[in-house]
């Protein structure tokens, strides 16, 4: 796809979040909203090696959603992928659903991994990692993390471990969207200099605007051009992008709207396609 084409699908999968957790009634759309541009320019930009009409395909890159409250962009990506028929999007959070409100790996095609519980998903990508190398084979991890995430300690013995064994083959994305449950990570836990950390760290450090699309293409391919170190995407984003009143808020980290505030949010998404 072409950077018009990106943008596009941006709203597309934004419109699929904001309904399906409208009509689940409950959900994630805040964090969900903030990632999107990132996993559509990653499984649609031409960097993220998957066969939706093979799943399990050996040669795949493997992607470690490690916040896996934001399942509702990772369904959405998936589905418009063709992993699954876009009218399982309905059925988010219902009973005997295959898309349940935190990744379940044997009931979704095109999941990696379970997750849900954070602070664990750079460990299961370091064990991947390591994993191929021993193999020597080619095949790439990327882990999506969010900043709130980055207070729990087993992170970053997940970061040393990577860096200790130069994993080159691994890409971490941090969500950098300042805002967790409660409040902003300032006031709950500040992260400091989140670059300088990572750097120190041992990691080869990128940092980007989330929301440009073309910096995040450019973004993944330095990534996977760098050699002798894991490479960290820090990508700064803002909660609830692209509806003006989930913006920055964090009563909508896991509130789902209501009819009337669906009607405007997706009004608010689709107004963006003039604008571009």
């Amino acid at each position: 796809m072409n950077i018009t084409e990106l943008k596009a699908m941006s709203r597309t999968v934004r419109e699929d979040i904001l309904t399906m957790v409208h009509k689940a009634g409950s959900g994630h759309p805040g964090g969900s909203l903030s990632a999107t541009d990132l996993m559509v320019g990653l499984y649609f930009g031409g960097m993220m090696k998957v066969d939706p009409q093979n799943p399990d395909w050996e040669g795949r890159d493997r992607f470690i959603l490690s916040k896996g409250h934001v399942a509702p962009v990772l369904y959405s990506v998936l589905a418009r992928k063709g992993f699954f028929p876009l009218e399982e999007l309905g059925t988010l959070r219902k009973l005997g659903s295959i898309l349940q409100g935190h990744p379940h790996k044997q009931s979704t095609p095109g999941l990696d991994c379970s997750s849900g519980s954070l602070g664990q998903g750079l460990s299961i990508a370091n064990g991947l990692a390591i994993g191929f190398r021993k193999q020597n084979k080619a095949n790439r991890v990327y882990c999506l993390l969010g900043d709130g995430e980055l207070q729990e300690g087993q992170v970053w013995e997940a970061v040393m471990t990577a860096a200790q064994n130069k994993l080159d083959n691994l890409c971490a994305i941090v969500d950098y969207n300042h805002v967790q449950l409660d409040g902003t990570t300032e006031e709950i836990k500040a992260l400091g200099d989140l670059a300088a950390k990572w750097h120190d760290f041992g990691w080869n450090v990128i940092q980007l605007n989330g929301h440009d699309m073309d910096q995040v293409l450019k973004a993944f391919e330095m990534a996977a051009a760098y050699k002798g170190r894991p490479s960290v995407l820090i990508a700064d984003t803002v909660k609830g992008k692209g509806v003006s009143f989930m913006e920055g808020d964090c009563n909508w980290h896991g509130n789902a709207p209501n009819a009337e505030q669906l009607e405007k949010a997706l009004a608010e998404v689709r107004e963006e396609e003039t604008k571009s």
